[in-house]
This record gives structure tokens, sequence and C-alpha cells, in this order.
């Protein structure tokens, strides 16, 4: 096992903490983070088993569920005990960072995979190099989310990403055949039918927050563009698609406030032909009370286009004691098994990050082969290195739909002053 450049790692802490210093709650005190002092937590490690801290961003699951009793099944295999505790996802990366900063950090730290780059490169986490975590089976395209400057840092518990949903009669009214809809030309023919039979084309959610952003990254992506380049001739193409949409009516104005959730509403009430929306919403679907399919979405000139993934990574962050990454791994290891994958991305309706348990989540259910095609074609929002300077690129980048949707700027203009906002953040 490498040693750890502690040196760097601090430096870099403290200079995250200090820019979002701002934004952070209290936390606890400097006792141990299982709330032992340092003494005790030694003598517990000394003598084998001890306690193990685990935070995850899974308020919704109490003792009884599923998930708790798995983390607790770990522990016992592990031959330690596990103190879980479940935070809002946004509350959990502030706190994984004044603990860091204080020296009591979780043995293992469950974050959103955008997440994964922040902390990292305030020196957090460990890589898996150095805490021996094997991540040879897991796809490459998930894993890259938990990648920065050549080395990762966790790994991936499970993706979910973005398809359209349509509704089958809806489309047969219209005389679509949903099979057909392969690239945007075709969509947008569609939509237009759609329209002339008296019905609405297609939602999305547009809103000025990251929320937007995820949900155009798939059109954005799918044009052939680059994040480096918003205002390339690709991604202005993508932009005025939606943009297009909008003007002619295919889509509502609505969507320039619409959260994911809003987005959902609007399809769910029977009216829209496509809706723009997750795997979470599978259960959802079930309850429209009308029969609805799944495309992927599709890129510019066919196929699936990238859409962006979402998810969690598991993560070992750096400890005092170095001693403590071998159970540590046994837990990641356990998380990670075929059978205790299947199990909890099935609990959180997740895509698998191994070709073999999505083979088996596909055996068990066929409507998910849509979604597990769409996770293959899927990358990460900080991918392709760009770790802590996507969030500075995403901002710019809502704005710029926003004044395009709205029809402030054209999609050329509103993406040529975010290009020149991100060069500016990110230098």
């Amino acid at each position: 096992m490498e040693s750890l450049d502690r040196g760097r790692r601090a430096a870099g802490l403290a200079l995250v903490v200090l820019a979002v210093a701002g934004g952070l709650t209290a936390c606890s005190g400097s006792s141990g983070s299982d709330g032992t002092d340092s003494a005790t937590a030694g003598a517990s490690q000394a003598a084998g088993g001890g306690t193990y801290t685990i935070w995850d961003p899974y308020p919704q699951f109490d003792d009884s569920s599923d998930w708790v009793k798995l983390l607790t099944q770990c522990g016992t295999e592990a031959g330690v005990t596990v103190k879980r505790t479940g935070y809002d996802t946004t509350d959990l990366t502030n706190k994984a960072l004044l603990a860091a900063q204080q020296g009591n950090s979780p043995d293992v730290l469950i974050v959103d995979n955008p997440v994964v780059s922040t902390l990292a490169e305030a020196g957090v986490l460990t890589s898996t190099d150095e805490t021996k975590i094997d991540t040879t089976t897991v796809s490459p395209n998930l894993l890259a989310a938990g990648q920065l400057s050549g080395k990762t840092y966790g790994i991936p518990i499970g993706a979910n990403t973005l398809a359209l949903y349509y509704n089958k009669e809806v489309l047969k009214k219209a005389g679509v055949d949903a099979d057909a809809v392969k690239d945007w030309a075709s969509l947008t023919a569609a939509l237009e039918k759609v329209k002339a039979a008296g019905k609405k084309g297609i939602t999305f959610s547009g809103i000025g927050t990251e929320e937007g952003s995820f949900q155009f990254l798939p059109w954005f992506w799918g044009s052939g563009a680059n994040l480096t380049k918003l205002d390339s001739p690709e991604g202005v193409a993508a932009l005025s698609l939606w943009a297009d949409w909008v003007k002619k009516g295919y889509a509502p104005t609505s969507v320039i406030n619409n959260t994911q959730t809003t987005s959902w509403q609007e399809f769910a009430t029977g009216d829209f032909a496509f809706g723009e929306n997750g795997t979470w919403q599978l259960a959802n679907a079930k309850k429209t009370g009308f029969d609805y399919g799944i495309i992927p979405i599709p890129a510019k000139d066919g196929g699936t286009a990238p859409a962006p993934t979402g998810g969690e990574f598991v993560t070992l962050p750096v400890q005092k004691d170095a001693a403590r990454y071998v159970a540590s791994q046994k837990l990641v290891t356990c998380l990670a098994s075929t059978g205790n994958s299947y199990t909890t991305d099935t609990t959180l309706s997740y895509i698998a990050p191994t070709e073999e348990v999505q083979a088996k989540q596909v055996e068990q259910n066929a409507e998910l082969k849509v979604w597990v095609e769409a996770v293959k074609a899927a990358k990460g929002r900080t991918s392709d290195d760009l770790g802590t300077k996507y969030p500075k690129i995403s901002e710019p980048m809502w704005k710029a739909m926003q004044a395009a949707l709205s029809g402030s700027q054209s999609a050329q203009e509103a993406l040529t002053a975010a290009q020149g906002t991100a060069e500016s953040a990110v230098q």
C-alpha cells in the first residue's frame, strides 16, 4: 500500500473548506467518527473488530430497511460493528468536508458521483490503488465519474440515467411508430404529427439549475459536442433543437421552470407523447393509468445519445490509522459483490455497474433492457478529467439554456456568452 501524501491533501482540503465555508453547517466535535475517542478506537482496532462508520445519502432508509440490514451483514462478515448514518445529499457533502478537516472522517462514505472529484481534489479520499479496491469488473464509462488525474476514487454502487417515456395511445392516434424514432429528425417529425393530432409533444426539465443541465446533456453530447467548447456548432445545434421545439409548440413553455418532478407530472396527465425522465420514475409510470413505453434518447444522427449518469460511489476517506483500511476494504467488497449489488440496485432503482448483474436485472425484469442500454452509453458529468471544472461549466450552460428557451437570446448568442464565462471560471 503506497504512502498517503498527507501534506498535499491537507492543503487541498483547507482551500476547499475555505471556498465553501459560507454554505456549511456546524458539525460535531473532535471525538472519533463513531463517537469514541481516539484511544478507545485504537484499542478496539488493536484487539480486532471495533466500530466502523458509514455515511450515506439515503435518509429514507431506517434500521429496519434491507439497505441497513445489508450494511450490518457486511460488517458482521468483516468482523466489525457498523454504525450507519443517512444524510441529505447536500448535507452529506458539507459534513464530509468538515469531518475531514477535523480528522474524524467516516470509514466508508457513499456520495453522489459528481462530488467524488471535489472530495478527491480536496484530499479527503483515498484512491483504489492505495486501498486495493478491485474495480476490474465495473463498466469503464461508469467508473470514469470517479476518476481524476489518472486515479480512481471509489467504486459506483449503481447508476441511473435518462431516457424517453412515451404514451402509446397518444402516438397511436397521431400515427407515430415509437420504434421509428431513431434520430433528431424522426423525433421532431413525430412531435409535429402529435401536435397536428391535437395532443402535446414532449416535456422535459429546462430549469436553471443542475437538473436542467442534467436533462440537456444527452442532447448536447448526442450532437457530438464537448463541454470544453459550449458554443461549438454541435452545441448550438443541440440548444437550437430545444428552443425550436418550444417556439413551434412541440414543447410547453413550462419547461423553462420544470424540475424533473414537475416535468413528470406533466407527462403523467396523459396529454404528452414523450417525457424525458429517469429510471427512478418506473414505479410512478405504472401508476399513470395509461400504456407507456420507453426508448433511448436518440443522438442527432442516430444511435443512443450519451446521457449523464446519476448514482453514488462507495469511497474510503483518508484515516489517521491506515490499519483501518483493511476492514473498510472488506465492507466495500461486500457491498459490491454480485448478490448484494443486485439487491441494492433493485432497492434503489439503479442499473448495476457490472455486466453480470445487469444481465440478471434484465432477466428478472425485461423492462430494464432499455435502461441497461442507456447506462452503457452514458457518461459521468465530471468525466473527460473535468473533475471540479464541471460545476463551473454547468452553471453558464444552464443559464444559456434559459436564455434560448425564453427567446431572449439565440442559441448561438447564449452559448457564446456561456463559453466566455466558463473559460474565465476554469482558468
